[in-house]
Order: structure tokens, then C-alpha cells, then sequence
């Protein structure tokens, strides 16, 4: 798809991260942190496919900007920026249709995710259109949602995230971000 002009209230980042096990950390900004999920399967842009989405612990912002190789200490394995952009939240105007939001953006993403529906649309290199973060009655007792890609022009039929091993922000790939390490974050997501 290639990279999109900068648009959305508010950053995404996507970081593909092998650990114990292969993940993708899909994390939003809201509240002045990063939200953060890890999707096993990955994103994808296929319409109502639905991915299980583990909350995990907030990060700051600055650490949207991180790719390199993780010590033990901090959760060890390679990280890579697999993609990243803005996004708004959108808001059901009327039953199936959806507006995105920027102004008061991250007050009406910090709402929708208290209530457990998070709709938005994602600006970034790979992902791009509207999607959903819906909470799930939750697994062994901890709390579950699912990824979902809404229909729009963006989506692709077959499209899985490993398919695309490469990073949006160096063009690395894992092997390569291994092999080099690198990768103290930066101070900014700009």
C-alpha cells in the first residue's frame, strides 16, 4: 500500500514482537498512553474476521517509536515496527453508519473503551480503514476482545499480517532487526 499522508487525532502502533511467542502488540493512544492489546494472529484487513486481542499494560508514547532487540529485563525478544500512523474513533450517527471523530478525539476513545466498544479508523502504511475493539465475556477470567476489520474499500481478501515481514518505519525485517539489534525509543511518535 505503501505510506499514507499523515492523518487522525491520535497514533497507532502496530510492533511485531517474537517473545516466548510471535505476537502482534497492537497499541492506541488514549489518555495520553499507549493501550495496548497482543494479537496472536495478527491484524488483518479481511472484513468480520475476528482476532482475539489480550489487554496488556499501557505503555508511554515514546515507546511507539521502539525497534530493536528487547533485554531479558524488559521483556526480552526482537520488536519490530510492523506499522504505525494516526487514528479517530468513530460514532454511530444512525444504525450502520459511522463518523470518525476528530475533535474531543481522545475523550470519545477514552469513552468507548470504558464501555467496551472502541470503533476507529486506522491511517497507517498497512492498515488502513475502519475497525473495532469489542470486549468479549473474557478467557479463564481475564479480559478478551476481539479485532475486527469493518467492510470498506480497504480490505483484502486473504490478507495476513506475516505476509508482510517487513518494518514500516526502516523496511527490516525480523531476521534483519535480529541480527542488527538496535533500538533505544525515541522521545516522540510524530
Amino acid at each position: 500500500m505503501g505510506p499514507s499522508p499523515r492523518r487522525g487525532s491520535l497514533d497507532f502502533v502496530i510492533q511485531k514482537h517474537r517473545a516466548r511467542a510471535l505476537h502482534y502488540d497492537f497499541r492506541l493512544e488514549i489518555g495520553g498512553v499507549l493501550a495496548s492489546w497482543s494479537v496472536p494472529k495478527g491484524p488483518t484487513l479481511q472484513a468480520g474476521v475476528r482476532r482475539l486481542a489480550m489487554p496488556t499494560e499501557d505503555h508511554p508514547r515514546e515507546y511507539g517509536r521502539f525497534e530493536g532487540v528487547l533485554p531479558r529485563s524488559s521483556g526480552s525478544g526482537v520488536v519490530m515496527l510492523w506499522d504505525l500512523g494516526g487514528y479517530n474513533p468513530e460514532v454511530e450517527t444512525s444504525k450502520g453508519v459511522r463518523t470518525e471523530v476528530a475533535a474531543n478525539a481522545d475523550a470519545v476513545a477514552e469513552s468507548e473503551l470504558k464501555a467496551g466498544m472502541l470503533k476507529f479508523t486506522l491511517y497507517g502504511s498497512k492498515l488502513r480503514g475502519s475497525f473495532a475493539l469489542v470486549r468479549t465475556g473474557g478467557i479463564g477470567g481475564r479480559d478478551a476482545w476481539l479485532l475486527i476489520k469493518h467492510k470498506d474499500r480497504f480490505c483484502a481478501p486473504a490478507y495476513e499480517a506475516g505476509d508482510y515481514d517487513f518494518s514500516a518505519l526502516t523496511g527490516r525485517s525480523m531476521a534483519q532487526i535480529s541480527a542488527e539489534g538496535g533500538g533505544a525509543p525515541s522521545t516522540t511518535l510524530s
